[in-house]
């Protein structure tokens, strides 16, 4: 009997992807192209595709327009704002309403230790280019949902604006409220049925690496990592959100990310060899 392959592409969109894209991963233009080739090359093997989509609104708690200084200034972006900032009224949100679910939010992002609230470009806008499919990797799925008469799994995140959404599993703080911010059952227990899940898409260092944790840490609390033992990233598929001058944060979380994975039984490989 074959194997159960099944493809997962985190966020391929325009601002992510497209070096005119509001928060363009460097390398990643390159990414999608050698995904799409693969795509093309492998469809016939391929169980089903599952694609995240990042689908945010203007007004959001990591977009510079939710937070003013005492002169009424927004942040700029890539600034990285922390409890003690809020605290000390270095920043506020711009609307005093949410004032309370902003200081709640930021103090349990230290509290989880994944990631500071870090104030992105506005990017993927609901409705916009930026929001789109990269047109080769769109085309690719396109031929292979035509070929094969089979949908396209689209995931969409990020809809709710007062929490980041990185995981396309689940909300960096799930709202009790917003079924859309909680753990994505469906799609973890259809990849669950997987004998090899392939990993690729933006940005390594966020969307795909907490994707991945979050996804491992449902089926693998035993520790025994069998889930994770499924797993093969491609690694000419996928790159980290570019560092500020004199930052590594960023490429060390990626690699910290492989790294952990890669321990509890991930594989990797490329788009070339895997399957060749």
């Amino acid at each position: 009997m074959s194997k159960r392959i099944e493809l997962l592409i985190i966020d391929p969109q325009n601002d992510f992807c497209n070096p005119k894209g509001t928060l363009f991963v460097s390398g990643a233009e390159n990414d999608m192209t050698r995904l799409a080739k693969f795509i093309n090359r492998v469809g016939n093997k391929l169980y089903d595709i599952h694609v995240t989509l990042d689908s945010h609104r203007l007004v959001d708690i990591s977009h510079p327009i939710f937070w003013v200084d005492n002169k009424g200034n927004s942040p700029g972006p890539f600034t990285i704002i922390t409890f003690d900032d809020i605290q000390n009224g270095v920043w506020t949100a711009r609307n005093p309403g949410y004032q309370v679910k902003a200081v709640n939010y930021v103090r349990t992002l230290q509290e989880n230790q994944r990631y500071p609230l870090c104030i992105w470009p506005p990017h993927c806008l609901i409705g916009t280019w930026g929001h789109n499919v990269v047109p080769e990797v769109f085309d690719s799925m396109l031929a292979w949902e035509e070929k094969w008469f089979a949908n396209i799994d689209f995931v969409t995140k990020g809809s709710n604006p007062f929490t980041e959404h990185y995981s396309g599993v689940q909300a960096d703080v799930p709202d009790p409220t917003d079924p859309s911010t909680q753990l994505n059952t469906r799609l973890i227990n259809t990849l669950q049925e997987a004998d090899i899940i392939i990993l690729s898409g933006e940005a390594r260092s966020h969307c795909l690496a907490n994707t991945v944790r979050d996804i491992a840490a449902k089926f693998d609390a035993d520790g025994n990592g069998e889930f994770v033992k499924k797993m093969v990233l491609l690694t000419d598929a996928t790159s980290d959100v570019g560092d500020l001058p004199g930052s590594t944060m960023f490429q060390d979380i990626g690699n910290g990310f492989v790294s952990e994975m890669c321990g509890k039984g991930m594989e990797l490989s490329t788009t070339e060899e895997f399957l060749a």
